[in-house]
């Protein structure tokens, strides 16, 4: 189970527009992989630009009042940036975040699908993306980390902590249908939701 799948799930429940992670769209993310240091700071600008011109143009899409539904936050790039580049371009970096982030509109709800390392290793072999085969172990647990420490302190808007690990939205369609309820309830502040059956 994966953040599309559920925002998939949820875009159909409540008949909302749904924005996409412009993974497919970043020239520099294979190249990323191949050589960090030199493609880091170029790889991380073009991913805050285009979720710029996606969350800029929700703005516009608001006049219609739609509900809406995003597969990531905006934020999650800094997260990367955070782990990828190195000192000075995190500065200059930052900068660029923090006017660009200042336009956004922030959402009204957030979920953070978090699970165990080895979980997310098989989620990512089972995307069978190229270029990520070249992840190993370590990159994913930072990676799960600087998430779990982002969020820990994170109060911007209520937000839902799932413990995602024994969810499978493929094979068992009642987490889905248990997960949509509880986002259904959610109130203000954090909560955190550990499916029946995990442990």
């Amino acid at each position: 189970m994966g953040k599309s799948t559920l925002a998939d799930a949820l875009a159909a429940e409540y008949g909302a527009r749904q924005i996409k992670e412009p993974v497919e769209e970043n020239p520099f993310l294979e190249r990323f992989y191949e050589d960090p240091e030199r493609y880091a700071l170029t790889a991380q600008l073009s991913f805050l630009v285009e979720r710029y011109r996606q969350q800029r143009e929700l703005v516009q899409l608001d006049l219609f009042q739609q509900s809406t539904v995003s597969d990531y936050i905006f934020a999650k790039d800094r997260i990367f940036a955070e782990l990828t580049l190195a000192p000075d371009e995190q500065a200059l970096y930052a900068r660029i975040y923090g006017l660009l982030d200042a336009r956004i509109r922030k959402p009204d709800l957030v979920v953070f699908l978090d699970a165990e390392t080895e979980v997310l290793i098989k989620r990512l072999r089972k995307r069978n993306r190229p270029y990520e085969k070249r992840v190993g172990r370590d990159y994913i647990e930072k990676v799960a980390e600087a998430y779990r420490r982002y969020f820990h302190g994170y109060r911007d808007t209520p937000l839902l902590v799932v413990n995602s690990s024994e969810i499978d939205f493929v094979e068992h369609g009642g987490h889905m249908a248990d997960l949509i309820r509880e986002i259904g309830s959610m109130g203000q502040g954090v909560q955190h939701y550990v499916p029946l059956g995990s442990n």
